[in-house]
């Protein structure tokens, strides 16, 4: 799975949860972090980090992600916006709150067991 993180702050604050991803272990065991840059608009030199790219394994967890992320966020001088995108769903944390977190940990985890009844009935048409 293929995972996008920006955040609000400008590339410093991306740097800082690159390297604080980096250095979480179950981030090390369940997903290659990389810094993706993007090429410069028109009148800019040099490349510029765009966002996290995160692609992760089985032994990846939805739950260690968020947690790391709230983390790493609670030692911000300033509260930063996160926006976490896995293909077309988008979720934006602004305050960090349980809430918060389980949005995003519900977005990324894949589903486990038979849908329930009538859900796929819209499927196909």
């Amino acid at each position: 799975m293929r995972i996008d993180v920006a955040v609000s702050g400008g590339e410093e604050e991306l740097r800082s949860l690159h390297d604080w991803l980096g250095r979480d272990p179950a981030m090390r065991r369940g997903a290659r972090v990389e810094l993706v840059q993007a090429p410069p608009s028109p009148g800019q030199m040099g490349l510029l980090t765009d966002v996290l790219q995160l692609v992760t394994d089985n032994a990846w967890s939805a739950a260690s992600f968020a947690l790391a992320l709230s983390t790493w966020r609670q030692t911000r001088p300033h509260a930063r916006r996160i926006t976490v995108r896995r293909g077309d769903l988008t979720v934006s944390l602004d305050g960090g709150g349980d809430e918060e977190l389980r949005r995003l940990i519900d977005a990324l985890e894949p589903p486990t067991g038979p849908a329930p009844e009538g859900e796929d009935a819209g499927e196909g048409r």
